[in-house]
């Protein structure tokens, strides 16, 4: 366990160098699972809001637990939060994920919330971010822009639509695809299928809008064969499972082991 800085060195300077950032995935707010993930060698932990179990004081906590282990933490927050992703910033996230991202107008209210003048309008109150990752509230907000990321999440065909015009949006750091709505959406029925030829002609080309506007591209993985095959297509930011996935697995498979 470490208390070294995290928000300026670890999560942004590992994705600009190209190099691909493991995180585990948070729907549980208890920290004695939390722990086990930030034990294990990830390297940020993601917060899920939007569908996951935590509360505000449960991100809070949550983000510290993550910071006292040297983890960067994203938190996808729910969809429209955008007071709520500049909060969690306050209190010393690493990044925003912004689900159902579908048009250039949405991707600039996302920068708006969560980046500091000129870029944005986040309103300053850094003490909490800044005193986890041990600097002055001056410095915090001097890098602030540059060590905090905001994702746009793909999950639409609207957003398709607007894929390379809202990539470009200055003061977006990424692009983050949830597969399954994405495969939904994309669909002529409504069903899920995240193996389908549809979506993986999508992966391939937000990979290439996002990496052509200089930007990160992050992906939700239900499985580590589908994050190695994530990582493989150019995807950076690789979230795997879910805690309460692995630990609903775990179980099964303990119950089946042990009976023969």
């Amino acid at each position: 366990m470490t208390n070294e800085p995290v928000l300026e060195s670890r999560l942004p300077a590992r994705l600009s160098e190209g190099r691909l950032a493991l995180s585990a995935w948070f729907s549980t707010p208890h920290p004695l699972v939390q722990e086990a993930f930030l034990g294990a060698d990830f390297d940020l932990v993601t917060f899920d809001m939007q569908h996951g179990m935590h509360e505000a004081g449960e991100i809070r906590d949550g983000v510290a637990l993550a910071s006292r282990f040297g983890r960067p933490a994203v938190v996808r927050v729910p969809v429209g939060a955008y007071g709520l992703a500049s909060w969690a910033l306050d209190m010393g996230a690493s990044g925003i994920i912004m689900p159902m991202i579908e048009t250039v107008a949405d991707t600039e209210a996302l920068v708006k919330a969560v980046k500091y003048p000129p870029l944005g309008l986040r309103s300053y109150g850094p003490a909490r971010a800044a005193e986890l990752m041990k600097r002055s509230a001056a410095d915090y907000v001097a890098g602030a822009n540059r060590e905090t990321l905001a994702f746009a999440m793909i999950e639409t065909p609207g957003a398709m639509a607007a894929l390379e015009d809202i990539a470009a949006v200055d003061g977006l750091d990424g692009l983050f695809v949830g597969p399954a709505d994405l495969s939904i959406s994309l669909s002529d029925d409504g069903r899920l299928d995240i193996e389908g030829d549809r979506l993986k002609t999508a992966l391939n080309r937000i990979v290439a809008a996002t990496e052509a506007a200089g930007k990160i591209p992050g992906i939700y993985a239900p499985t580590a064969e589908h994050a190695r095959h994530y990582a493989a297509l150019g995807f950076r930011y690789v979230c795997v499972s879910s805690d309460i996935g692995v630990v609903k697995e775990g179980a099964r498979r303990l119950a089946e082991e042990a009976r023969g």
